[in-house]
């Protein structure tokens, strides 16, 4: 949605936690200074990783002064040095280093005879990534009530959910997270639709998986659906559902070409999504290998259901590399005054869209936001942070309700809230027993025993982030 720049606005303040991030941070920040309804604004760089932030400063003022974005950009080692009248917080933070913690957590299972299968949102993983994180994202958060009380805080960092029900629940501080996990959806059901609309590339287009030889063809196969189709979807994040797929031309009503050409795909694409398509009559959003983080029937070594489906894992090693080495390319781009392609077109995460709707009060609807469950979805807790599509207007954003879901689905999702709520209430209050409470609700844990080893190991590993357990 294009939003004018007619209106007379008060130029925002905007804090970038985690400018460093290649993910979020980089992106976050290219799309902010291209901005014109923000020109004029401060953009404040923070992050704790002093080689990352001279990095991420000297291209932002090189580029503001090459794209002429006029723009105010101070740098922070702290965000407590950032935060000061902040109207904006966006926040891609993750206790580093990334990859090997990942790898870490997964690994951490294996010594007791249980295989994630991603372990990252999910799972004692997702329980460990989410703990590793809730001192930093509560100490932003109570700085922000003293600093900024007024401001947004738009989260990037994952565990999604969970950390924007830690925002919500225990501080002051409106918040709201975007992830770009509905483009997986438009690229499936542009693939699906590809004869009726035309669509090219459907046939390189072979997998969601994370790897990057997807990259492309699953981006091309979503560009072209987002132009043409509409999808509406409800649930959490990383375990969200199609609600309805509509022609954003005509109105037509999608769904059931979409559930006819599905079942032409060849069974090798995505089998595990084909699978619950199929048992809950809903289509599942994510993709194979973030829908299998919040099911139960995935784990056993007996079945080794990870074969069945062909869940590969992350590589956490070539994506640490291929992350160091894009950074020297910004690196070398910067010293040689030369652009990268890279810097040439960014995709939003969406920040500087609802950040340009909130300053100049034009509406903007959006279609997926992690915002707490006021009406939104029934069955679920009013506390639960859902995935909603939703409208941002005057000043506020509000959810737009989806109702009731399939009852298999809602208990599907219901546990999901109870153990990711559980764990973060657990690690505030350094609660060993609510802990075990959150892994025995988790869908990968199948054993008490088992789940006291793993819980014990965790803490233990992640000590220094989790001193709470220990006093």
């Amino acid at each position: 949605m294009k939003i004018s720049t007619q209106k007379a606005v008060k130029l925002p303040k905007i804090v970038c936690l985690g400018a460093g991030s290649f993910s979020f941070g980089l992106s976050t920040l290219l799309t902010l200074l291209r901005s014109p309804v923000l020109r004029g604004s401060e953009i404040a760089l923070v992050d704790i990783n002093a080689e990352s932030l001279d990095l991420i400063t000297e291209l932002a003022e090189w580029l503001n002064r090459s794209w002429d974005c006029r723009k105010t950009i101070t740098s922070h080692s702290s965000h407590k040095d950032a935060l000061d009248n902040a109207d904006y917080v966006v926040s891609a933070i993750e206790v580093q280093p990334r990859e090997r913690l990942w790898q870490q957590d997964f690994e951490l299972t294996l010594k007791y005879g249980l295989r994630q299968p991603y372990g990252e949102n999910g799972g004692p993983g997702g329980f460990a990534h989410a703990a590793r994180n809730v001192n930093a994202v509560l100490n932003i958060a109570r700085d922000m009530e003293r600093l900024c009380p007024n401001a947004w805080l738009i989260n990037f960092t994952n565990p999604m959910h969970r950390l924007c029900y830690l925002v919500n629940q225990y501080s002051r501080i409106k918040v709201v997270g975007l992830c770009h996990q509905l483009a997986a959806g438009y690229a499936m059901a542009a693939k699906a639709l590809a004869p009726k609309f035309s669509f090219t590339g459907a046939n390189e287009f072979v997998s969601t998986h994370a790897d990057p030889s997807n990259h492309y063809p699953m981006a091309n196969m979503a560009i072209q659906g987002m132009e043409r189709l509409k999808i509406t979807a409800g649930g959490l994040n990383h375990f969200t559902w199609m609600l309805a797929l509509q022609d954003r031309q005509t109105g037509e009503d999608l769904y059931p070409l979409f559930r006819q050409e599905w079942k032409k795909l060849p069974t090798a694409f995505e089998p595990l999504t084909r699978e619950i398509f199929d048992i809950f009559n809903l289509f599942p959003i994510p993709g194979d290998e973030h829908l299998d983080e919040y099911l139960p029937w995935l784990t056993s070594a007996q079945q080794k259901a990870w074969e069945k489906y062909d869940l590969s894992l992350y590589d956490w090693k070539r994506y640490e590399q291929l992350r160091d080495g894009q950074w020297q390319q910004v690196s070398d781009c910067i010293h040689r005054q030369q652009e990268m392609e890279i810097l040439k077109d960014p995709v939003s995460e969406g920040a500087v869209e609802l950040i340009e709707s909130l300053v100049t009060g034009n509406e903007l609807y959006w279609e997926a936001l992690n915002i707490p469950n006021k009406g939104l979805i029934d069955g679920l807790p009013e506390n639960a942070i859902v995935e909603v599509p939703g409208t941002i207007r005057s000043g506020a954003i509000t959810g737009e309700p989806v109702g009731e879901l399939p009852r298999g689905i809602t208990e599907l999702l219901h546990r999901e809230v109870s153990a990711s709520q559980l764990c973060i209430d657990a690690v505030v209050q350094g609660d060993r027993n609510l802990a075990l409470q959150s892994l025995l609700l988790d869908p990968v844990v199948d054993d008490i025993g088992t789940a006291r080893l793993i819980l014990a190991d965790i803490l233990e590993t992640n000590k220094p982030w989790l001193p709470q357990f220990f006093e």
